[in-house]
Parts: structure tokens; C-alpha cells; sequence
């Protein structure tokens, strides 16, 4: 009986081993990631290839580049010894979004006017790029890639996923910092 017991306990001892961990039911390659950048790398060339077709069509305006792979020219422009908008200053503006083939998709009326605050609030990221470059009463075109437009998710109504965009901003009026 002591051996049963023994032997009992023996089993019991060993079967309690401590907890297994559980393995992963798919395992990561990391594929989807090196998929999303080709993916990502090609649309922006062809957006690119668009953008030249469109620049070279266009010989009434003098298109500039930006540091944020946009491009876009003067409709009007302001004093050159303007002051730019700098973080926190508040900005009085106006702006539309058409598509590249020249469809107003929203207008300046639709929008309305806006208050923001630089780098504040959120808007699609060209828009907060583009206030920056210019100056109080001036206006100009740009010419975005769908990265600095509304991206891979659109903006679930008129704008498409993946759709570059032109947008005309208008800045009515700077307030500095300062003097909020």
C-alpha cells in the first residue's frame, strides 16, 4: 500500500509540470508590411508621372516644389516682407478640393471660412503644410499626392481612397501668437 501510494504520488509529481506556453496559430512573415511599401512606393510614382503630365499641360502657371512632395503656384500673391504662420499662431482661411481632373468635389462656400490654429488641429495633412508657405492675402493651388491628401482611407464621402487632389487655400487673415 505504501508503494501505491508512493507510486501515486511519483505520477502526480511528475504530470504537474508547470504551465505550457500556448504557440502562435499563424506565424508572422512580415510580408504584409514589405507589400504595403512596395505598394505604397509605386502608387506614389505613378502619382508623380501624373503630376509632370499635368505641370508640363499647364504653361500659365509657374508650379513650385515643396519639402512635402507637393507642388503648386501663385493665384495671388501678398506682400514679400509678409510674416508665414508659425505653430500656435492663428490662421483665418479659406479653401476648396478638386480632383485632378479639375471636378469641384468642395468648394470654398461648401467649406467655409476656418480658424486654426498651425499645427493645433487636425486637417489633412497638405492643408496644414500649405498654410505655412503663405502669407496674409494671398493665395495659391496645390497640387497634392494622396499621401498628403486623405490617404489610403479617403474621406468616406466624395473623396476616394488613394486620390490626389488640388486644393486652392486662401489666407485672410494671420494672428501671431503673441498677441492671442
Amino acid at each position: 500500500m505504501k508503494r501505491l501510494a508512493f507510486l501515486s504520488f511519483l505520477v502526480i509529481l511528475i504530470s504537474c509540470g508547470g504551465p505550457e506556453p500556448r504557440k502562435p496559430i499563424e506565424a508572422r512573415s512580415g510580408s504584409f508590411i514589405k507589400e504595403s511599401v512596395e505598394r505604397n512606393k509605386k502608387l506614389l510614382k505613378q502619382e508623380e508621372a501624373l503630376f509632370k503630365q499635368i505641370i508640363e499641360r499647364d504653361s500659365s502657371h509657374n508650379y513650385l516644389s515643396t519639402s512635402f512632395g507637393a507642388y503648386y503656384y501663385y493665384n495671388l500673391v501678398g506682400d514679400s516682407i509678409g510674416y508665414t504662420p508659425v505653430e500656435d499662431d492663428l490662421v483665418r482661411l479659406t479653401y476648396n478640393i478638386r480632383s485632378i481632373t479639375n471636378d469641384t468635389l468642395y468648394s470654398m462656400v461648401d467649406i467655409g471660412i476656418l480658424d486654426y490654429k498651425v499645427d493645433k488641429q487636425e486637417l489633412f495633412p497638405g492643408l496644414r503644410s500649405g498654410v505655412k508657405l503663405l502669407k496674409a492675402n494671398e493665395t495659391a493651388t496645390f497640387l497634392l499626392p494622396s499621401a498628403q491628401a486623405y490617404g489610403y482611407h479617403g474621406d468616406n464621402n466624395k473623396i476616394e481612397p488613394n486620390t490626389p487632389i488640388f486644393t486652392t487655400i486662401k489666407i485672410i487673415e494671420i494672428t501671431k501668437k503673441e498677441n492671442l
